[in-house]
């Protein structure tokens, strides 16, 4: 626990440092609509990101989550303006496909004994491809959401000057810092993580609190789905969501989440993801061209493992 408050206090003070950097170089940083476009960013981004680092602690990998916004958005697009479905029953049955795509990937790693990353990388092809395919390779969108104005607002809307997925994001971090923090089933998770043989020879359903993690993650990749997708309002399927599973793995990676399993809170999470929009919203705001945030992204990536690995050497010479 000790060793996961520093690389929190650790992140935080690097995020401080670096917001006070880039508003010095640049005030509009500080400015109302930048701080604003930031949070409803780092709400979205969040949300999954949360998904992908509970997958991490229990050991495991998720490269799929892309993908699967390309296909949650274009089935969601699809509903709402071709199939006229009501809101209510198109988000529910987003919200019932990212779970069970969740299940699925659980399914095949703790049943069938297939590698986390071999799982979710053919996920991250066949998702996009049936994307592609279902909609002819056309971009849809939601036009002005004529008769689901609420679910656009809760994308582009604000509450008490607060963008509504940053609140959203907010909401859900209490509720699953209690789940992963305040739970058996959360150690259980990190049991799991830890040492799987041994969670198992100690009473712990590995295989229903592994798949369970893929669930959760399939579940909230399916909120954030619904945001981004109205977000965009243009969902093609060739490029929507492509490389998120990136920003998700490097927000829980630098946020304290190992990728050895075991290791994680939500806290560090969410830090790890304002670190990374704040990065996003330097390269913008200095006029660093575009085509070097993933150059920053992987920097930042290989930079939080190679501290993950060092705290860990220093902890075992003790």
């Amino acid at each position: 626990m000790k060793g996961l408050l520093r690389k929190e206090t650790g992140i935080f003070v690097l995020l401080v440092v670096l917001c006070v950097a880039v508003a010095t170089m640049n005030p509009r940083f500080l400015g109302g609509e930048n701080l604003q476009n930031m949070a409803r960013l780092i709400g979205m981004y969040g949300i999954f990101s949360i998904g992908l680092g509970v997958v991490i602690i229990t050991g495991g990998i998720d490269l799929s989550v892309g993908s699967m916004f390309a296909l949650l958005g274009v089935l969601l697009a699809m509903m709402l303006t071709e199939k006229h479905m009501s809101p209510t029953a198109a988000v529910l049955a987003t919200l019932g496909m990212g779970t069970a795509l969740g299940a699925l990937h659980g399914f095949l790693i703790t049943k069938v004994r297939l590698q986390p990353f071999i799982v979710t990388l053919c996920g991250l092809l066949f998702y996009r491809g049936i994307a592609r395919f279902i909609a002819n390779d056309e971009t849809k969108g939601f036009g002005s959401a004529k008769g689901f104005e609420g679910l656009r607002d809760l994308a582009t809307g604000t509450y008490l000057g607060l963008p509504m997925p940053f609140i959203i994001l907010l909401l859900l971090s209490v509720v699953m810092g209690v789940v992963l923090h305040r739970s058996v089933y959360g150690r259980h998770l990190f049991a799991a993580g830890r040492n799987e043989d041994a969670a198992r020879y100690s009473g712990i359903n590995t295989p229903r609190t592994i798949g369970s993690a893929y669930v959760l993650s399939g579940l909230l990749a399916g909120v954030a789905a619904i945001l981004i997708a109205f977000y965009t309002n243009s969902v093609s399927p060739s490029s929507h969501g492509n490389f998120y599973e990136l920003y998700g793995i490097a927000a829980a990676v630098l946020g304290g989440c190992s990728l050895r399993g075991g290791e994680g809170t939500v806290v560090g999470i969410l830090l790890g993801t304002v670190l990374l929009q704040v990065l996003q919203n330097l390269v913008n705001l200095l006029g660093i061209p575009s085509s070097l945030n993933f150059a920053v992204m992987g920097a930042v990536i290989l930079l939080g493992v190679l501290a993950d690995q060092l705290l860990s050497r220093r902890a075992a010479s003790r």
